[in-house]
């Protein structure tokens, strides 16, 4: 902990229980919020303006996923591969498999403030080998790897406010890092941006707000942390699970309605996902929450997450 950080408590929101929720994406052009259960092969979609809930069943693991500019389709990131969802009708296109042949699957991503989907890799040996990578799907559906190092859990990926930083992790390592993230998508200046000093927790997930903040859920810590653009921790919330993974800000304060009268979100309200998996039987008796939905009111606000701006041919 970094000087004396503003510590607040997470609620429960959804009793979810994913074993192995992440991806939390909020849409602000409908007002709900997105998430997926990995391992439940998932995507699900929160309604706040109702409570209401419900789910897509998927042909392999979620990993991650995005938001369209078409509204109907959804960037699916699967185990093996990228892929549409159609939303109308169910149905999956193929766009391109994802490193075939190794012991690997999709794992953490986000889109870019110019629509294209960023996305990391993880080992599925078990080993924790730094065998995975970065990726970059193109607005023409062009896949190509980032030249950034190999890491064997990719995490923590996010842009700052005007897109020029991107962040990410190999969460092992316990590091977040930063980079300069130029607009024709080149990548310089690699860098430390902070690092985990608390005895427990490793980075997982991530969102920005529009001060230009990180917020990172961690895994094993019970906790979100704010960084601010600095690298230094500001803020925090202590979430009542164990296995926190993946936040994103949204929607509107507890107890409002889920836009104002003009049709925009108040953007003030973070959602945080967490996941049973890796729990044994005696942990997960003492973990009642884990799997669930959380959320805290910010007193800062959120940026709009880009939408994919590819399309299906």
């Amino acid at each position: 902990m970094s000087g004396n950080p503003r510590v607040q408590r997470a609620t429960l929101l959804l009793d979810a229980q994913c074993e192995l929720g992440e991806g939390a994406t909020w849409c602000a052009r409908s007002g709900r919020f997105y998430w997926t259960d990995i391992e439940g092969a998932r995507l699900w979609r929160y309604d706040p303006a109702d409570g209401s809930s419900d789910s897509f069943d998927m042909s392999e693991r979620l990993a991650t996923f995005a938001l369209c500019e078409n509204p109907r389709y959804v960037l699916l990131g699967l185990a093996s591969h990228l892929a549409f969802f159609d939303l109308q009708t169910g149905t999956t296109r193929r766009i391109v498999d994802v490193e075939p042949g190794m012991n690997t699957r999709v794992n953490d991503g986000r889109c870019d403030r110019q629509g294209r989907f960023v996305f990391g890799t993880k080992d599925e040996s078990g080993q924790r080998q730094t065998v995975a990578g970065f990726y970059r799907l193109n607005h023409d559906l062009s896949l190509e790897r980032l030249p950034l190092p190999a890491p064997a859990i990719s995490n923590s990926i996010a842009f700052s406010p005007d897109g020029a930083t991107m962040y990410y992790c190999d969460s092992p390592t316990r590091e977040i890092r930063a980079c300069d993230y130029r607009a024709d998508g080149s990548i310089v200046n690699d860098r430390l941006f902070t690092r985990l000093t608390d005895a427990n927790g490793i980075p997982d997930g991530s969102t920005v707000d529009s001060d230009g903040g990180l917020w990172n859920a961690q895994w094993g810590g019970a906790r979100v942390v704010r960084y601010g653009p600095d690298g230094v921790e500001t803020e925090r919330i202590d979430v009542p699970t164990t296995q926190p993974s993946c936040v994103a800000i949204g929607g509107a304060a507890l107890g409002k309605a889920a836009g104002s009268a003009q049709g925009e979100t108040a953007l003030d309200t973070l959602y945080i996902t967490s996941a049973y998996a890796e729990l044994d039987a005696t942990a997960r008796a003492a973990d009642t929450l884990a799997g669930d939905l959380f959320v805290a009111t910010l007193a800062r606000r959120g940026v709009a997450e880009p939408l994919f701006q590819g399309a299906p041919i």
